[in-house]
């Protein structure tokens, strides 16, 4: 499975960025499938559902599934949060994984970028950004893309990655 990542400070644009990434290469026919990181709790459960109780009571791992959806909820309780690597391989096989965050993961990488909030580039430090996708005009070496620009972003991301 080919990974590519898209990073950027807070209300830089990566989700909306991510969201057009899926739809555009998913409705080419390559199969993707996503990993974001999230740098507080969360939960995907709510409380007194049966679910939530299981994980209360203690269980390490809790499958929930209908006839829409699956989702395996792990409980890390006094654990280490996993590396990118062992996350990755909790998928199933696909063409292609984005994955908002894990900017220093050593994956490569588009940065989003917004004028605002007047946040300082990360790829200038970072070799691991290939290109940027900004609202703003920037002087780079990198690759610029308007941020809006999906089929050009997409068009590169699969160029990298030889899909």
């Amino acid at each position: 499975m080919k990974i590519y990542g898209v990073v950027g400070y807070k209300n830089a644009g990566k989700t909306g960025l991510m969201e057009r990434l899926v739809t555009e290469i998913s409705a080419r026919g390559i199969s993707v499938s996503t990993i974001k990181h999230a740098h507080h709790s969360f939960d995907v459960d709510h409380p007194g559902k049966d679910s939530y109780r299981h994980r209360e009571a203690g269980a390490h791992q809790v499958l929930l599934a209908s006839n829409t959806r699956w989702a395996l909820m792990t409980e890390l309780r006094d654990r280490a949060e996993p590396p990118l690597c062992d996350l990755i391989e909790q998928l199933a096989p696909v063409d292609l994984i984005l994955i908002e965050g894990y900017k220093r993961d050593t994956h490569p990488k588009i940065e989003a970028f917004r004028a605002e909030p007047r946040n300082a580039l990360l790829a200038p430090t970072d070799p691991t950004i290939r290109a940027i996708a900004t609202d703003t005009p920037i002087d780079s070496a990198r690759p610029t893309f308007d941020l809006n620009d999906t089929k050009s972003i997409a068009d590169f991301i699969l160029t990298e990655v030889a899909l």
